[in-house]
């Protein structure tokens, strides 16, 4: 029987016979998916300026690492690499919409990065940058007093160990 569950980390419904391993939009752990009716999603927070400053730099990672990944799928040399870095780019968009809505911001800036015009140097920019992003989260984690804003950090940390697979064996 199809049932409608929805992510507690971007929001965002799912419609499916069971919850999936990950969010199919941010990447977020089975765990964080729940029955639409168990779900608990809050994203009109009061910011502490600790929290209000991680969260703006969370937002500006994400859209750096989402405007790389797009343009790295543009530059692929095979269809794996185009296919692997769209995916990349398409979560990482999705976490800049969760720190948008956190910042209550109408829109999310552009970004202007750019990548190299082999995969393998992509994925190895790509290591960097989620090796960053890990760090900073688990800081950010650690620095907050809000349950929430901490919950995020701590998702988004788990999110971001997944796509070190795709890099480590280059």
């Amino acid at each position: 029987m199809v049932k409608l569950f929805r992510c507690e980390i971007c929001g965002d419904p799912y419609i499916g016979e069971s919850a999936p391993d990950n969010c199919p939009f941010c990447g977020a752990h089975k765990g964080y998916i729940k029955d639409i009716k168990e779900a608990k999603v809050d994203f009109n927070l009061e910011l502490n300026d600790t929290d209000k400053a991680n969260a703006e730099h969370a937002l500006k990672v994400e859209i750096s690492n989402a405007v790389f990944y797009a343009c790295a799928s543009k530059n692929s040399e095979d269809e794996y690499g185009r296919l692997l870095f769209k995916a990349l780019s398409k979560v990482e968009a999705e976490h800049a919409s969760i720190w948008k809505k956190v910042l209550k911001l109408d829109t999310i800036p552009e970004g202007n990065d750019t990548c190299s015009d082999t995969n393998s140097k992509n994925l190895a920019e790509s290591h960097t940058r989620e090796t960053n992003a890990i760090q900073f989260y688990g800081k950010a984690a650690n620095e907050s007093e809000n349950a929430r804003i901490k919950q995020l950090f701590l998702a988004l940390v788990e999110i971001e160990k997944d796509h070190l697979v795709f890099s480590e064996n280059i």
